[in-house]
């Protein structure tokens, strides 16, 4: 949830990212009524408390006839305190309600647009001419590294087997990733893959975007993770934080799951979308004065992941229609893939400012011992995907794959070839 005081003391802040999002700014007016009327029925019930206080203290000291009177009076003010009560509780649900349907204020250095509307802020590496360059399918297929056909017929469309050298390539780049994130001060976690309601929502993937989940109902009512942001974020939910040494970093290396609804007739070929995935995921707890150089700082070490595989990419800025509702700002990373000649995701760090944490709760002390709410970020350091990128774009004449040499180390060999 954004900072209510925002809203109160500058509701068209507000109303401008909610335009810039592409979503309803009506929402921000609609908050600040909830929240009138939830201010306005506490004192209601703070005020009927005090006089239900004053009237016992009467009562005590009153006889006969006028303590007859008082305890009648008595009665009818308890009826009326707990029809304020339940009107107060009423009004606390709205309010909070109306709360959490406003998403993150974008920042003002986002750019303005939808999903086309990116700022190209850099490109690493060109390129190669490749002749005739076959795709990641044809090649994992060939070098016996990938079975979409067996996949399919064991789950269904969009899932996959990763097979001999394929599934130690895998394990190779996340590996590296891992040993990588714990040298640059990550903690490495391996989380749970399912989460309580109250965790996905908090994180902001039950809003708009809600179809994407997969939702264990019946007798679990728990939620698989897209992203081991999930768990991470709840990982400290409901507590107080140290952040006097600096900010807590964490790496999440889990199985990932998504529904990808809307997609249909979209990269139906391949892995580039499919409902079951492997990433590394880096998450960040901060002050939030330290947010912006940590959204930085993750950039840079996603960075670092894509010049050991050595593949061209570009930064992107993503426009402030593209984002999810808990960032306000966030970076992509997409890779040169040589048979679609385009640019592909692979890595996307948000920074989600204080939205998240105030959701669930995550708090630290400042300096002064108070608890204030703390600051999250997120970001991609490797993932299934990325298979793509290093397949197409180290392709050899021959048909087989050279890998780079760092990648190489991880995996167990230098070039993986035709079976």
């Amino acid at each position: 949830m954004i900072d209510l005081k925002i809203v109160r003391d500058d509701p068209d802040l507000v109303r401008t990212s909610q335009r810039t999002r592409g979503e309803d700014p009506g929402l921000v007016d609609a908050l600040l009524d909830a929240d009138a009327a939830r201010r306005a029925a506490i004192v209601d019930a703070d005020t009927l408390r005090s006089e239900q206080k004053a009237l016992g203290k009467q009562v005590g000291k009153a006889q006969g006839d006028e303590k007859q009177a008082l305890l009648a009076k008595g009665k009818e003010l308890a009826e009326q305190v707990k029809a304020a009560v339940a009107r107060q509780s009423t009004a606390d649900e709205a309010a909070a309600t109306a709360h959490r349907a406003i998403s993150n204020i974008v920042a003002p250095e986002a750019p303005a647009g939808g999903e086309d509307d990116y700022v190209v802020l850099e490109h690493v590496g060109e390129p190669r001419e490749i002749e005739n360059p076959k795709d990641h399918l044809e090649l994992g297929e060939s070098l016996g590294l990938l079975d979409m056909e067996r996949g399919a017929k064991v789950s269904g469309s969009r899932f996959y087997f990763l097979t001999g050298q394929g599934a130690f390539l895998q394990l190779g780049l996340l590996n590296m990733a891992a040993q990588k994130a714990a040298a640059n001060g990550f903690t490495l976690m391996v989380p749970p893959v399912l989460v309580r309601p109250e965790v996905m929502e908090g994180t902001g993937f039950l809003g708009s975007h809600a179809d994407e989940v997969y939702h264990l109902d019946k007798d679990d009512d728990l939620y698989l993770v897209g992203t081991s942001e999930v768990p991470l974020a709840g990982y400290h939910m409901d507590e107080i934080l140290d952040l006097s040494d600096g900010p807590k970093r964490y790496a999440g290396w889990s199985t990932c799951f998504r529904r990808e609804a809307g997609s249909y007739g979209k990269d139906t070929r391949g892995i580039i979308r499919v409902h079951q995935f492997d990433k590394v995921e880096g998450f960040i707890y901060c002050k939030p004065e330290d947010a912006e150089a940590e959204h930085r700082r993750l950039l840079g070490w996603e960075k670092d992941m894509l010049a050991a595989i050595d593949v061209p990419y570009r930064v992107i800025d993503v426009a402030g229609g593209d984002l999810g509702s808990s960032a306000s700002r966030k970076f992509d990373c997409e890779a040169w893939v040589p048979t679609q000649n385009t640019y592909r995701e692979l890595t996307s760090t948000s920074n989600c400012t204080t939205f998240q944490a105030r959701r669930l709760s995550i708090r630290y002390r400042d300096e002064n011992g108070k608890p204030q709410i703390a600051a999250t970020l997120n970001g991609t350091l490797a993932t299934t995907r990325w298979l793509v990128a290093i397949l197409e774009n180290h392709q050899q004449p021959d048909g087989s794959v050279k890998l780079p040499a760092e990648l190489a180390k991880f995996v167990g060999t230098d070039v993986l070839t035709p079976r």
